[in-house]
Formats: C-alpha cells, sequence, structure tokens
C-alpha cells in the first residue's frame, strides 16, 4: 500500500505503507542513531512527533519487550529508508510492523530520508502529515494548516497514580514527566527505595513521601509548558537534593531563573560527544530533546556549567552553586557509551549522604512527641 509524508512546506514524499494503515500529524524530527530504533519508538519524550530514521535499515532485529522503554509507543509516525519486514535475531518476539499495527501507528519505507533529514536541518523542524488515505494533497495541506502541535505531551506519557519499587538504600521520589524505564533500572539497581509520582505532584505532596533524594525525569516538549512543575521544584530546592535528566533538566534550570528557547533541529542520537568542563572528559552521550537552556540567562550566582555539547557548545550539565542539585541534558541511563555517564547517579546518591550528614534529622519518634507534647499544652490552654 502507498503512504505519502507531506511537510508544511509543500514538500511531498511518496512511498510504501507499514504498520497500520491510518493517518497522522505530528513534528516530524530525525534520530541519527545507527540501532536503538526500540528504544526510540518506546520512548515517552518523542510524543506528539513522526521520528524519521537516518540510519537505512530499520527492523532488522525486530522488537523484544525486554528492550521497552515505557508500556506502549508514543511516537506519531515512523519515517526510514528501508524497512525489513522479517527480523534476524534470537531475541525479536514480533516485527517492527507489527508493533506499529499493534499501537495505530503508520509507518512509510523507501523514500529519501537523506533529503528529508537535510531539508529539516536547513528549515528546522516542522508539522507534517503521514497517511495511507487518497486524499488530495491540497486537502492534505489545508488540514496540515489547521493543526496546531501538542502541548499536553507530559499529560500524556506521565503515570496517573503513585507506584513504589521498593528498596532498602535512600528513598527517591521519581518525578514522572514522561520517564524512560532506564532512569527505573539505574536507580533500583543501586538499591534505592523508589516512589514514582505523577507530573503535578506538589512540593506538600512530596514532602509526605519522606524523600532523601528527588529524580527529575526526561519527557517531551516545551518546558515552559508545565510551570507547575517549575513551582515544585522551587519549592523544594534546598530541601531535598535534586538531580534532573533532560526535560528535568529544563525546568531545573527554569526553576533557579534561568530561560530556555527552542533549537533549529533538536538532538536526537545516540553519539552526541558532551565535554565535561573540570575534567576536560569527552562522553558520548544519547540524546533526544528540541529545547536548551539559554547560557546568557544563567546567573553565574546560582548556576555553574558543568558539560557543554562538543558539537553546538549547547548547555549540556548545571549544578547549583548554594544547594544540593544538578542536572544534564542528555540520558545517562541509555548507556550509549556503554557505562560512560552511569557515574552520575552514584554522584547523585553521594550527594544525598552529604546532605544527610550536614544536616542531621531529629528521630521521627522524637518529632512526634514533640508534636503531641505541644497540642497536649494547646488543648490545657
Amino acid at each position: 500500500m502507498q503512504a505519502r509524508l507531506l511537510l508544511e512546506d509543500g514538500t511531498l514524499f511518496t512511498g510504501q505503507s507499514f504498520g497500520a494503515e491510518a493517518q497522522t500529524f505530528g513534528e516530524v524530527v530525525f534520530n541519527t542513531g545507527i540501532t536503538g530504533y526500540q528504544e526510540v519508538l518506546s520512548d515517552p519524550s518523542y510524543c506528539g512527533q513522526i521520528v524519521t530514521m537516518t540510519y537505512p535499515l530499520i527492523g532488522n532485529y525486530g522488537i523484544s519487550r525486554d528492550d521497552f522503554e515505557s508500556i506502549r509507543p508514543s511516537i506519531h509516525g515512523f519515517v526510514v529508508r528501508r524497512y525489513e519486514p522479517v527480523p534476524s535475531n534470537w531475541r525479536a518476539q514480533y516485527s517492527l510492523g507489527d508493533l506499529l499495527k499493534e499501537y495505530n501507528i503508520p509507518g512509510i519505507t523507501g523514500i529519501d530520508t537523506r533529503m528529508l533529514t537535510r531539508i529539516l536541518r536547513q528549515h528546522g523542524t516542522m508539522k507534517g502529515v503521514l497517511t495511507t488515505g487518497t486524499e488530495r494533497v491540497e486537502e492534505l495541506q489545508e488540514r496540515l494548516g489547521g493543526i496546531q502541535l501538542m502541548t499536553d505531551q507530559v499529560a500524556r506519557t506521565s503515570t496517573k497514580s503513585v507506584f513504589s519499587s521498593p528498596g532498602f538504600g535512600p528513598r527517591i521520589v521519581l518525578v514522572d514527566f514522561g520517564a524512560k524505564s532506564g532512569i527505573l533500572r539505574e536507580l533500583t539497581e543501586r538499591g534505592c527505595d523508589v516512589v514514582v509520582v505523577p507530573h503535578n505532584t506538589t512540593a506538600d505532596e512530596i514532602r509526605k513521601l519522606a524523600p532523601d533524594g528527588i529524580q527529575l525525569s526526561n519527557g517531551p516538549g516545551d518546558p515552559k509548558d508545565v510551570p507547575y512543575a517549575v513551582q515544585m521544584i522551587k519549592e523544594l530546592l534546598g530541601e531535598i537534593p535534586i538531580f534532573g535528566i533532560c526535560l528535568g533538566h529544563q525546568l531545573f534550570a527554569l526553576a533557579c531563573g534561568a530561560d530556555t528557547t527552542r533549537l533549529k533541529f533538536g538532538h536526537r542520537g545516540g553519539n552526541h560527544p558532551v565535554k565535561e568542563l573540570a575534567t576536560g572528559r569527552c562522553y558520548v552521550t544519547s540524546q533526544n530533546h528540541g529545547y536548551t537552556v539559554l547560557e546568557d540567562s544563567i546567573n553565574s550566582k546560582e548556576l555553574t556549567v558543568t558539560h557543554i555539547n562538543n558539537n553546538d557548545k549547547t548547555i549540556e550539565g548545571l549544578k547549583h552553586n548554594k544547594y544540593p542539585a544538578f542536572s544534564v541534558q542528555y540520558h545517562p541511563e541509555a548507556a550509549p557509551g556503554p557505562f560512560d555517564s552511569s557515574y552520575l547517579f552514584d554522584e547523585f546518591l553521594e550527594m544525598i549522604r552529604e546532605h544527610k550528614q550536614n544536616n542531621p534529622q531529629k528521630p521521627r519518634q522524637a518529632v512526634l512527641a514533640a508534636t503531641l507534647k505541644g497540642e497536649l499544652q494547646y488543648a490545657q490552654k
């Protein structure tokens, strides 16, 4: 069956359909990863986007549920140069096309993805429609012109209820803005007692969980679309150690008075070089974001830049100068190095230990006794 991809600038690509027979709209982006298409499909940060893979052969190792980063895919469409319908991998449970059909996601193959990528690099990401239907191009253009890109991706991908992954280590509240399962895996492998909470959880609700640290997850879209999260971070900054990843990094920056802006075509791939300024070491990182923190907006009294992107010199890491809090723009849980950046989770736990040593808390029994004593005195009066 024929499939078509139409960009908002009028560029039309015609190829073959694989996956669902459907029509979908979204922001057309590209990912430069050679492998990892399954992680791309299941990464909630791609919610609302039609993803183009620049590597020409996709689908050759099939799909395995063990490698999912979320329960279900969040992308709106998939674009490849050549789709392989018969996977060659002993771990494969079914094909890429079967996965797309299961979740009603259309795919297109047999188009010039190099040309498409060059258009996006030159003009920036743009709206697009991917369809297997027979509508006239003029009709598709008219519909595409009236479509607004999504702004509620975080609410769509975040957990709707609190759940826990018990452990015997520090209690970490993982705020889910569209979290990848790799973040939870890294924390639980270190013995953390993890409580996952929805994106709109308030500071007071987090305090009631008595966390030792707060993990701000990755997620889709513009960080300015979730101002309530910025307010939550402001209230807890300095009180509880914080570690932000990707969208969590941008929200942390906004909470500290910095600003963010949209990138022309974003950073999406598994081989982005990031330099750690303190050591000069370069890390191979996995990235997926369309926004960045503006360097000119950084208040040097509040924040210090810790990492930069070696390609375009954008900010990749921040730490607070006074409070126990830091963040990175890339994904340390994604293991492209493969374990270059996993030390960041260890630094987070060490920061929690130091904070507890420097700020000893009264035993809970003493706090309860003092509270009860105060209530009794109030009742006597």
